[in-house]
């Protein structure tokens, strides 16, 4: 099938690589005019053929906003916008809505596999109608990972942003807990080789998993992390996660209280928020600060 694809960074581009190499066409748009395929939304809208798939891969907020507002411009009823950034499934509404006046379908789906997405696959949470979900199928399959599991028909339109809300909230909850207990092994005098403990739990314990493996990996890069400041940016999920548990009467102690250990580590270095950092540019490429002083 085809597909247009808005938005050529760091998950934009890998995308339409491990779409293309399912042997579908993608005519991808970014403002940088080294990644872009063409050099406007309208021209990407031309160049494919109806009924259209327009996936949008741009900052949540006021980027997504303005960019479907020009779609919602330029395409035919029947055709599809899918919003695979990180918005706020209260967003999500508003878009369909907005669209369904002129006929456009609206898909909004949860992706997560950072940097790694390209040859493992993306883990996929999409929401919205039946029929327009049948649109985008195949480039859903082509980005899954193998196997049976990997991808979800959450639900109604918001359904796929709301879980993938609820996973990263959860995400932030396993990393404070990676970082606690590798600050606590740092601390006693007794345990000479932190980093082999780490790469010990690798296998048969009831903690192994993928983020204990880019754990290991960022400890093999830096074994004490001391090149890092131990400051972790937030991306906004955490904050709408402890939002809807208020908003649903819902106890969330361990993600509320790793979003409050996010906030701490911007008073003071804070040991743990190094392992944050570590793992935040191991799964995802993120950006960490240097412990060292400019200049």
């Amino acid at each position: 099938m085809e597909l247009g694809l808005i938005g050529l960074g760091k998950m934009g581009g890998n995308m339409r690589e491990r779409i293309r190499r399912a042997g579908h066409t993608v005519v991808g748009y970014d403002r940088n005019p080294d990644l872009t395929d063409v050099h406007s939304l309208k021209e990407l809208v031309d160049g494919l053929t109806g009924p259209r798939v327009v996936w949008v891969m741009v900052p949540a907020g006021a980027a997504t906003q303005s960019t479907i507002d020009e779609l919602a411009e330029l395409l035919s009823p029947g055709d599809v916008v899918v919003d695979g950034g990180n918005s706020r499934w209260t967003d999500d509404e508003k878009h369909a809505a907005e669209l369904r006046r002129k006929d456009i379908g609206f898909v909004d789906c949860g992706v997560s596999g950072g940097v790694w997405g390209l040859e493992n696959g993306y883990a996929l949470m999409y929401g919205g109608d039946a029929g327009d979900v049948a649109k985008v199928q195949p480039v859903f399959d082509a980005l899954k990972p193998e196997g049976e599991f990997g991808a979800v028909h959450a639900g109604k339109v918001g359904a796929g942003h709301f879980a993938k809300m609820v996973h990263n909230g959860i995400e932030y909850a396993m990393m404070q807990a990676f970082a606690e207990g590798w600050e606590l092994l740092e601390a006693v005098d007794s345990v000479t080789d932190v980093r082999e403990v780490f790469r010990s739990w690798q296998e048969g314990t009831v903690i192994r998993s993928w983020l204990l493996d880019l754990a290991v990996n960022a400890l093999d890069d830096d074994e004490h992390l001391a090149s890092l400041r131990g400051y972790a940016q937030d991306s906004g999920e955490g904050r709408w996660t402890v939002e809807a548990a208020i908003d649903n009467a819902v106890p969330l102690p361990a993600i509320t209280a790793s979003l409050f250990a996010r906030f701490a580590s911007r008073q003071d270095d804070s040991p743990q928020m190094k392992m944050i950092a570590a793992l935040r540019n191991q799964f995802g490429g993120h950006a960490v600060q240097s412990s060292k002083p400019a200049g």
